[in-house]
């Protein structure tokens, strides 16, 4: 999804492991879609955009079937619970927190253990967090799959539909991306 915030990295990293990609900015862009990834940006911008552009009932529709994947801001509009007024999709049964680890300044990186992806045992994924939100709860079928080392969890899957509170897009690693297409794929 190209409304805002950060798609063109995304576009690269697929592009890097030989994935064409479109810019998603109005229904009549989806058809023809295999997965959709809604970037880190700023939730409410973009919420408001994706109303604005007619798009939440065809993400709604869409997610059905395929895997979709959002990241930071694309969390929250993922998710059921954000603790405040904004437009959501509601596709996962998580709750977040927005803004959880504070402002730009305490961006941060942290290693994580995340078995799920390729080496995922004994090699940890470099994650980026910028205004991150935190993923407060995740109700089933969602399932945690990444934690910070103070057991924050920072990731859930649940079926086809994939969040991280980090931004993979920003890294080199590209394990993250390789196990989104799997989702795509299956």
């Amino acid at each position: 999804m190209a409304l805002q915030g950060a798609f063109i990295e995304h576009i690269h990293k697929l592009r890097e492991l030989g994935i064409p990609a479109v810019e998603v900015r109005l229904p009549q862009d989806m058809p023809g879609l295999d997965g959709l990834i809604m970037p880190g940006g700023e939730s409410t911008t973009i919420g408001k955009l994706m109303v604005a552009y007619g798009l939440m009932d065809p993400i709604r529709s869409f997610a059905v079937q395929n895997a979709v994947w959002g990241t930071c801001a694309g969390m929250i509009l993922m998710a059921k619970e954000v603790g405040r007024e904004q437009p959501v999709l509601g596709l996962m049964d998580i709750a977040v927190e927005r803004n959880a680890f504070g402002r730009q300044i305490d961006s941060f990186e942290a290693s994580l253990q995340v078995e799920v992806l390729k080496e995922g045992r004994t090699k940890p994924f470099p994650a980026i967090f910028i205004r991150a939100p935190r993923l407060v709860e995740a109700r089933p079928p969602a399932q945690v799959i990444a934690r910070l080392a103070d057991g924050t969890a920072v990731a859930a899957r649940a079926g086809r539909l994939l969040v991280t509170s980090f931004h993979p897009e920003l890294s080199r690693d590209l394990r993250f991306h390789e196990y989104f297409l799997e989702m795509v794929q299956s």
